[in-house]
């Protein structure tokens, strides 16, 4: 025979389990939104936020990649209280390429003060190597060490990607003119060989002693080179610079990430930001 005591804790069991069903049946039933590929959450069986699974909409590629990497830094002395910079950046990702990346360049003394800087922008593909030029940075002390910081990453994937579309530069040449106005020029034709037209390309050149130390730089843009299309530049450095040129380098480089062909064949992914610092 049941005790009083246990018929009381069972009746009371039964109305605690009738009013939890209740209360899930008002929460679930009256409350509680429904579960939809709109409602900002990673529910229902969805693969990702609202995507995915039940959902129709194909949840977005997060690309990311390898920090990237500084090779050198170097700043020129280009006038009174003024200084140039250059910079290898490397990517050490093969099938990750920056749609764009922000960098700062930093000057400092031997205390690590900082006496310069400035920002700015740039792109890169898979397993490329190339140079950050920056021109006339201020400073009245004479600066101990630059570096330059990269931030703000947006990759990309790339599938099928081998290689940089050939564009090239001929007829380099660099000569030291006598004349009042000019010190020394470099000419060159830059060659658009791939079947991509490009919205800009960039010209950059540095000019380095026996040490393979920089000298000078410079660089100018070329808006809208076609495919197969020639086009001859010219760079000038009006007042003479120390030290004698041993070894010129010419760079060309094309602005693939605005070339609509270019971006439909080797970008299958979608592009997502991300943060990453110098090393």
């Amino acid at each position: 025979m049941i005790s009083r005591q246990t018929k009381q804790f069972l009746i009371f069991f039964t109305y605690f389990l009738l009013a939890v069903l209740f209360g899930i049946i008002i929460y679930y039933g009256f409350i509680k939104d429904p579960e939809t590929c709109f409602d900002g959450k990673q529910n229902q069986n969805e693969t990702g936020l609202d995507c995915g699974g039940v959902c129709a909409l194909v949840c977005k590629e997060v690309v990311t990649g390898e920090l990237l990497q500084m090779k050198e830094e170097h700043f020129i002395p280009s006038g009174k209280d003024t200084y140039d910079i250059v910079a290898k950046v490397f990517n050490p990702n093969g099938e990750a390429g920056a749609v764009s990346f922000s960098y700062t360049v930093i000057l400092k003394d031997a205390s690590q003060t900082v006496l310069a800087s400035r920002t700015g922008t740039g792109y890169i593909l898979p397993l490329e190597n190339k140079y950050i030029l920056e021109f006339n940075l201020q400073s009245s002390t004479m600066p101990a060490s630059v570096s330059v910081l990269t931030d703000n990453i947006e990759w990309a994937h790339f599938s099928g990607y081998q290689e940089k579309p050939a564009v090239n530069i001929y007829q380099k040449r660099y000569n030291e003119v006598t004349s009042s106005a000019v010190f020394g020029e470099a000419v060159g034709l830059v060659s658009n060989e791939s079947q991509y037209d490009f919205r800009s390309v960039v010209i950059q050149v540095i000019l380095r002693d026996r040490n393979n130390m920089p000298l000078a730089i410079n660089s100018t843009v070329m808006n809208t080179l076609r495919s197969n299309e020639n086009r001859d530049f010219r760079l000038v450095w009006p007042t003479a610079f120390p030290g004698t040129v041993e070894n010129v380098e010419m760079i060309v480089d094309a602005d693939v990430y605005h070339s609509e062909n270019f971006i439909k064949q080797y970008i299958s992914g979608t592009v997502a930001p991300v943060s990453v610092g110098r090393r």
